[in-house]
């Protein structure tokens, strides 16, 4: 017989006092959901795998020649360690602790940090319009300003040597930007922007065309950084105010962060659009499915696909 202490654990809401952190803060973790030497060997068999692009759901070929960051959205559209990845009860029961019951995971990105790479700039995302100039999520009229729950998951060590994430607390109340403005993509920027004595850029744009408050800084000073282990994550608002470190080149490896995004399934996602324009590219959203991760679809217009054993079907 099982005793009740040695019974797996089968919820992973949050507790109260976790969920008025989170909110106050703006983020909560890390958690653990692999151990290192899982995540390593996950990694290493994935990274392989996900060479095979024959059934990713975005075919632009002029997009994926130009190495745009666009070409590694939503792999887990059709890989099955990453479909699963997104719906671990792990990772959902803590986002329905604060977006409710009705969840659907709408974007998934690979963030790699190879040695010598700048650090990405602060940075907030309400409708991630930011680069295309059109909101990519609408939430409800009445919700405000609303963005999304990220959830990143180290799958390698992530140090402040070789470019982990940085936050800073309580800033996810107030943009500092204004997405309507739209950034200016320009490919010579990718490696070339120094801010303050740290190379800090934003795949090929400057944040800072966005800012409200052309003379604002922000207070770097109260800036947290978020030390990791593969196979631990951490969740936060997207207009919580993140950056990460450059990566100084100590090491040969590279960071790699897996980055899965969630929002209520009654916000709208890609409303009125059947392309993502961004980073030079533009690809179609023809075969592109939200994932609903738990309760029902609260918006009928939004494209939908569901994990089977043959990959993603529409």
């Amino acid at each position: 017989m099982t005793s009740a202490t040695s019974r797996p654990r089968t919820d992973f809401s949050l507790s109260p006092e976790e969920v008025e952190r989170f909110h106050r803060q703006g983020f909560i973790g890390p958690f653990t959901l692999y151990k290192p030497e899982e995540m390593q060997e996950r990694w290493r068999s994935t990274r392989l795998e996900l060479l095979d692009r024959s059934a990713a759901v975005y075919q632009d070929a002029d997009a994926i020649s130009a190495g745009t960051n666009i070409s590694n959205y939503d792999r887990h559209l059709d890989h099955d360690f990453l479909a699963e990845h997104i719906g671990r009860r792990e990772i959902v029961d803590r986002v329905v602790s604060i977006l409710g019951p009705d969840v659907n995971c709408w974007r998934t990105e690979f963030f790699p940090k190879h040695p010598g790479d700048e650090g990405t700039d602060w940075h907030q995302a309400d409708t991630f319009a930011n680069a295309s100039g059109k909101p990519q999520i609408l939430w409800p009229d009445a919700s405000g300003f609303g963005g999304t729950i990220t959830v990143w998951t180290a799958f390698t060590e992530a140090t402040e040597e070789n470019g982990c994430l940085q936050f800073i607390p309580g800033t996810h109340q107030q943009m500092n930007y204004d997405e309507t403005k739209r950034m200016h993509y320009d490919p010579d920027r990718l490696s070339g922007v120094e801010k303050d004595g740290v190379r800090r850029g934003f795949f090929g744009y400057d944040y800072r065309q966005l800012q409200i408050d052309p003379d604002w800084k922000p207070d770097e000073n109260a800036a947290v950084s978020q030390i990791m282990k593969p196979g631990q994550f951490i969740v936060f608002w997207s207009t919580l105010m993140h950056a990460s470190h450059p990566h100084l080149g100590r090491t040969n490896e590279m960071r790699m962060g897996f980055a899965s995004r969630y929002v209520p399934s009654s916000v709208q996602i890609y409303p009125g659009s059947d392309h993502i324009e961004e980073y030079g590219g533009r690809i179609s959203l023809e075969n592109y499915g939200a994932v609903l991760v738990n309760g029902r679809n609260n918006c009928p217009e939004n494209r939908m696909a569901t994990h089977t054993t043959r990959g993603m079907r529409f």
